[in-house]
Order: C-alpha cells, then sequence, then structure tokens
C-alpha cells in the first residue's frame, strides 16, 4: 500500500493509513499490510500545519503497491478549477499498474477526477466542497451526502475522521470484520459508521441541557435479536415519539429504523465470518428473523449473499 503525500498535504489525514492499516493484524499477530509513504519525487513535501515531511520514496512506490491512498493537499492547483494533473504527478500516475486500488481521503478526490478515474463513477468529497467538485467535474456522480464510495477499485471518502471510517472499511473488505474491529480498538476509533451515513449533521452533539438518545442505543444493541419498535425505543428514551425520532436523526445521522438494521447487518456480517451457525440461525440472532429476510437486506447492502460472504472468509464453512 502506497500513500502519497502531494505537496501541501494535509497532515492529519497523511497519517490515518498508516495509522489504520499499520494496526491491521493477523492470528499470530503478523502485519497484513505493508504501507509506505512517498512522494511524486521522493523529496520532502510541505504540510498545511506549518512543518515539512521528509519520506524515504518516491514514485517507485506506487509501481508496487496494490492499493494507492492519496490524503488531501490544501496546494491543488489549476486541479481545483478542473485542470489536468501537474506533469509531474502525472508522470507519477504513470507507474500506477492497471488494477490497482484508488483511494482518495476528503478533497483528495480532486486529484482522482483531474485524472479522469472517477468519469461516470459514484464519488464524495468534504461536504464544503460537494457543490464546486460537482461543477467542476459534472462527468462524476458526486453523492455529498455520506461518509465513503465504495464502487469497487475506486474509493473516495468525506473529509477527516470520514477517512478512518473508509480505512476502517478497506481493512474489513480485505479481512472481515473481526480484524477491522481489533484494529479499530487499537486506534481507540468506532469500529464501524457504515458509508452511506450522513457526513454531515446540524446538530451532532446534544445541547447539555437535552436529553441524549445514546443510552437507548447502547440499549437496542444489546437487544439486537428482539423485534424493537420505535415505541419501545421512546419509551426507553423516555421521549416521545417525534421528539425521538428527531433527536435520534439529529445525533445517529439517519433514522432509528435504518440504524437497527445496519447494526443488525453489522452483527450478521460478524456471525458469518466468526462462526459455522447456519445461516437461519444466523437470521435469528442478528434480529432478521428470517433467514430470507437476511439474505435480502444483505444483496441489498452488499451485494451478496449470506453464502457467499461467508465463503469470502471461512474456507469450507458450512451454510
Amino acid at each position: 500500500m502506497a500513500v502519497l503525500a502531494l505537496e501541501g498535504v494535509v497532515s492529519f489525514e497523511l497519517g490515518i493509513p498508516s495509522r489504520i492499516f499499520d494496526s491491521a493484524r493477523g492470528p499470530g499477530g503478523e502485519p497484513l499490510y505493508e504501507v509506505t509513504v512517498c512522494t511524486v519525487d521522493g523529496g520532502p513535501v510541505r504540510t498545511e500545519a506549518g512543518f515539512s515531511v521528509t519520506v524515504d520514496h518516491g514514485p517507485e512506490a506506487l509501481a508496487a503497491a496494490d492499493t494507492v491512498v492519496i490524503p488531501p493537499t490544501h496546494d491543488l492547483g489549476a486541479m481545483a478549477a478542473g485542470g489536468p494533473l501537474p506533469e509531474p504527478l502525472a508522470r507519477a500516475f504513470d507507474r500506477i499498474r492497471p488494477g490497482t486500488r484508488m483511494v482518495s481521503i476528503c478533497t483528495a478526490s480532486y486529484v482522482l477526477a483531474a485524472a479522469g478515474l472517477l468519469d461516470g463513477r459514484p464519488a464524495t468529497t468534504h461536504w464544503c466542497d460537494a457543490t464546486a467538485f460537482a461543477r467542476t467535474f459534472p462527468r462524476v456522480d458526486v453523492d455529498p451526502g455520506v461518509l465513503f464510495v465504495d464502487d469497487g477499485d475506486v474509493l473516495t471518502s468525506a473529509g477527516a475522521a470520514a477517512g478512518i471510517d473508509l480505512c476502517l472499511h478497506l481493512v474489513r473488505r480485505d479481512h472481515g470484520s473481526a480484524v477491522a474491529n481489533q484494529s479499530a480498538r487499537h486506534c481507540v476509533v468506532p469500529p464501524h459508521r457504515d458509508g452511506g451515513q450522513a457526513q454531515y449533521i446540524e446538530r451532532p452533539v446534544p445541547e447539555p441541557t437535552l436529553a441524549s438518545t445514546a443510552a437507548t442505543r447502547a440499549w437496542a444493541l444489546e437487544r439486537l435479536q428482539e423485534p424493537l419498535s420505535l415505541g419501545e425505543m421512546a419509551t426507553h428514551a423516555r421521549m416521545s415519539l417525534r421528539t425521538f425520532t428527531r433527536r435520534f436523526r439529529e445525533e445517529a445521522g439517519m433514522t432509528p429504523g435504518s440504524w437497527l438494521t445496519s447494526q443488525r447487518l453489522e452483527l450478521a456480517r460478524q456471525l458469518l465470518e466468526s462462526s459455522d451457525l447456519p445461516v437461519d440461525l444466523v437470521a435469528h440472532r442478528a434480529g432478521f428473523g428470517t433467514a430470507n429476510s437476511l439474505r435480502q437486506h444483505m444483496r441489498s447492502v452488499l451485494g451478496v449473499s449470506p453464502v457467499a460472504y461467508r465463503r469470502t472468509f471461512q474456507v469450507g464453512a458450512r451454510s
């Protein structure tokens, strides 16, 4: 994995890939990724924070990488107006092998778009830049309201912490939920925020005088197997249905029903990866009721059946 640091790179996002992927370990504690930070010419680059970063590798690292991650930069130059890649960056991109997985964090989406890699594809960027980005690159299908977009071999994320979500998503995609959760615990960050979650929430932290739905979310997580209703959740939170629904959306960025489904799906994924329970029992324990219901949700969200998903992580596991 190569992390390409451009001139004016944002230091926080530059450190995310190494922090997440270096903490991903196999059963014996062996590292699952080799992360290399490089620049277009092997020389140091200045950061937006007023200091420079010296790296050990140049563009040759891009040729050896299976995945290239580009953190954002405050020095987009002509790319910010839809211009082409600067010549040194274009030469560096020429070294990237066909089929290499390309990942942008925040406004590094401008770099992928300038390279033509986002044409005709869904993508996202920081919500502050989404309107300008869509206007500058009309051939890109921009979704300004999500944390990240996974389009197979090209992935884009919103700003700052959404880069953490995307990197954990890649670990989960490559090695399963158990490894991703372990990496998240090591980095002391939430293990899973679905890519479709809103990236910009008007009031993510409740005012001190207002009750929070956090305790009810924790309560619900312990009862995913049960058929929880909106009324039961509102009663637990000691709120009216209307107040609870509004407060929940403000805090979680989605409706209670959508949140429950996403949490149940995450539990089902973990059970499919880590156990040999029959699919119908996995569906029951995750709160989907029937195997058919689980199958429909997994096909809708992940594009695969429970059996196919399990086979990805468990060779020889029974359905």
